[in-house]
């Protein structure tokens, strides 16, 4: 039985930093392209940082680039996110996921990040 576990949400101030953390059982990173992924208080979806399996690339979205960085520790089946100079259109429940980029077969519950003063 797979199961992610995203942790480390909560509310922070404007220009503040989280990191959040994603750990993993019945899979192995190392076997999948890992990804966070968030959704807005409307429903939409933005796949914010993937980190690929073959060269440990990372790629982010524009509304995050300079600002998050994702890195993932093999050895010990987790994900980091580590969020700086957070703004207010962060807010969102984030999730960690494994798949091949283009398919996340695996997600995890997702956390809260609320940005508010």
């Amino acid at each position: 039985d797979v199961q992610l576990q995203a942790s480390g949400g909560g509310l922070v101030q404007p220009g503040g930093s989280l990191r959040l953390s994603c750990t993993a059982s019945g899979l192995r990173f190392e076997d999948f392209d890992l990804g966070w992924i968030r959704q807005f208080p409307g429903k939409e979806l933005e796949v914010v940082a993937c980190t690929q399996k073959r060269n440990r690339n990372t790629f982010y979205s524009d509304s995050v680039k300079g600002r998050f960085t994702a890195s993932r520790d093999d050895a010990k089946n987790t994900l980091y996110l580590q969020m700086n100079s957070l703004k207010p259109e962060d807010t969102a429940v984030y999730y960690c996921a494994a798949g091949d980029s283009t398919v996340w077969s695996y997600w995890g519950q997702g956390t809260q990040v609320t940005v508010s003063s």
